[in-house]
């Protein structure tokens, strides 16, 4: 079974203000396949999370991976998506279905709570997608 690891990161600055997400995408062997960043617009922190972890899920199945773990530093979000925190912001249902819709789709599928200092390269990312926003304004 194709495996890959994500680490994924969102930001927004102001909260809500211009926001990006970043996905640093592994191999089962720990082999760089792809840096992912994005800018959301004006958007809540935890909405670029799930932004973050969505396009790593994206990425998976684009790739025809079908056992993905993955590694973020929002408590919050890895809470919801395994079910122990209910969803109740409105403006993240919709990304929280579409996530998990996706990872219906795999094999095989894992979610951790990593600290920041873990997370480096996801979090620089999602720093560069909020930066080219700020220079397109």
């Amino acid at each position: 079974m194709k495996s890959l690891v994500a680490y994924v990161d969102g930001g927004s600055r102001g909260n809500p203000g211009p926001a990006g997400y970043g996905a640093h995408i592994l191999d089962g062997e720990g082999r760089v396949l792809a840096n992912l960043s994005g800018c959301l617009g004006v958007r809540s922190n935890n909405y670029a999370e799930y932004a973050g972890l969505i396009a790593a899920l994206d990425y998976a199945l684009a790739n025809r991976f079908e056992r993905v773990t993955v590694f973020a530093d929002s408590e919050l979000m890895v809470r919801q998506i395994g079910g122990v925190y209910k969803v109740r912001s409105p403006n993240l249902i919709g990304s929280f279905r579409q996530a998990r819709a996706l990872i219906g789709r795999l094999k095989a599928f894992s979610i951790r709570h990593i600290p920041r200092s873990r997370n480096r390269e996801a979090d620089r990312l999602a720093n560069l997608a909020m930066d080219r926003q700020a220079g397109a304004t």
